[in-house]
């Protein structure tokens, strides 16, 4: 993946303006404090906090994705593999379930990349 697209941001944790920095204190996102954030970016001063409910919006890429999530997970495994619904329904759950720290990091960091644009020359 080519740093300074968005994606790499998005998905190694990186700050949205120098790619150098971390975005969340901690890289794993299944510990106990996943939504634990820098203030600032170590390398560039780029700040994540933009303002006070700032990531409200980021509730609107998770929905897009769990919306997304679930209709990949419709589509295989009513529509091909022919399951029963309530099967569909209990996979879903557990899915979101266990994948919910993931989510809420991915869609916080999509949602920063939308307002914060990459400058190399960041030091």
């Amino acid at each position: 993946m080519l740093k300074g697209t968005k994606l790499y941001s998005i998905l190694n944790n990186k700050c949205p303006r120098c790619h150098q920095g971390d975005f969340f204190v901690y890289k794993n996102p299944f510990r106990k404090d996943f939504a634990k954030m820098h203030d600032h970016c170590s390398h560039c001063g780029e700040t994540f906090n933009k303002e006070v409910g700032f990531y409200y919006g980021a509730m609107y890429v998770s929905y897009a994705l769990n919306i997304a999530l679930g209709v990949g997970l419709f589509i295989l495994l009513v529509l091909i593999l022919h399951l029963d619904l309530l099967i569909y329904l209990f996979s879903f759950f557990g899915l979101v379930l266990v994948l919910f720290p993931w989510i809420m990091r991915i869609s916080r960091l999509t949602y920063i990349n939308l307002f914060v644009k990459f400058d190399s020359s960041k030091k």
